[in-house]
């Protein structure tokens, strides 16, 4: 991966099921050009991949710690990661 480029893994606790976290956040990262993933996760939280420029990768990840306007975010746990082995974001399943 080039330095301008970053990919992190996101879990995000709260209340953040039911309230359009998923959407909103597909929403964000389309439109700053990101590729990767979010789900929900059977234990309430949403996990998520960021994958692109650096610079947009940190301001959505950044905007994940508010998420859209029902939710109430606990906690963003935030790690480095592998890229995904696909282009554009995509909403997946429950695990």
């Amino acid at each position: 991966m080039s330095a301008d480029r970053k990919t992190l893994s996101l879990r995000i606790t709260g209340r953040v099921q039911g309230v359009g976290y998923r959407a909103w956040l597909a929403g964000e990262a389309e439109a700053a050009g990101l590729d990767g993933w979010v789900r929900n996760r059977r234990d309430g939280s949403v996990e998520a991949l960021l994958s692109g420029p650096a610079g947009a990768v940190d301001v959505v990840a950044a905007a994940c710690r508010r998420g859209p306007n029902v939710a109430l975010v606990d906690r963003v746990q935030i790690a480095e990661a592998a890229a995904p082995d696909h282009r554009g974001f995509a909403q997946w399943p429950t695990l």
